[in-house]
């Protein structure tokens, strides 16, 4: 195994890591900003009143994209395992 091929794998690996917590990260971050502007209009200014709309929209999120995230790491599986006589060359 070359280090091209060990770089590839690894850059692959990176690149599916992103992709796949994208929409819980932007979720995260859409319900946080919603959040905080409510708490500014409001002035209330709770710490803990962020968790639960947060842990509820990545509960949603993660039951909506879980069969799209399934065949993404399916997929790049298959691929590392069906490419193995090639990675040993």
């Amino acid at each position: 195994m070359t280090d091209a091929t060990i770089l590839t794998v690894a850059r692959d690996s990176i690149i599916l890591t992103l992709i796949i917590s994208a929409p819980y990260l932007l979720a995260a971050l859409i319900v946080g900003l919603i959040i905080s502007i409510l708490q500014a209009v409001t002035q209330i200014q709770e710490m803990t009143l962020t968790f639960v709309p947060k842990i509820l929209a990545i509960i949603l999120v993660f039951m909506l994209t879980l069969p799209w995230m399934l065949k993404k790491m399916t997929t790049f599986t298959q691929h590392l395992i069906l490419n193995i006589p090639f990675y040993i060359k």
